[in-house]
């Protein structure tokens, strides 16, 4: 289908020159796609368990537990037991780590923010309204089979 090949392109098209604009801080240029997108997850909810961040990005927990392990020993991450049950841990960015990661959101959502401003009127409102639409179609994706 050729729109949806089209959207892809787009949406490629798009997060490319996102990632141009606002480079990766340099303690995060080294790290993989999936620790990367842990450490992005654990910006956004602070204090989720392994199990929650498994379900979360749709990947087992001893895969969580992996990249944790390696986030921790690179001191990424903090490991703290919960209170109310000793068994889970609760997982945060450590602060220093943390204002890094929130600074380098801070400069893609500007870049974007910025890239958005140029355009007309009519086309912002336009990205607006299909907003829920890509939302939807993102949920869409996650239920598909094989789409974990």
């Amino acid at each position: 289908m050729a729109d949806a090949e089209e959207l892809l392109d787009a949406l490629a098209g798009l997060r490319r020159a996102i990632r141009r604009t606002a480079v990766r801080p340099a303690e995060l240029a080294d790290l993989t796609g999936a620790q990367v997108e842990l450490v992005r997850l654990l910006r956004r909810r602070p204090g989720l368990s392994i199990a929650d961040a498994a379900r979360e990005l749709r990947v087992a927990p001893n895969t969580i537990s992996t990249l944790v392990r390696q986030l921790a020993d690179a001191g990424f991450v903090a490991r703290e037991v919960d209170t109310a049950d000793r068994r889970v841990a609760r997982l945060t960015l450590e602060p220093a780590m943390r204002r890094k990661v929130e600074a380098w959101r801070d400069r893609r959502v500007e870049a974007l923010a910025s890239a958005l401003e140029a355009l007309p009127e009519l086309e912002r409102r336009r990205l607006e309204a299909v907003i829920p639409t890509l939302l939807r179609l993102g949920g869409e994706l996650e239920e598909e089979p094989g789409a974990a």
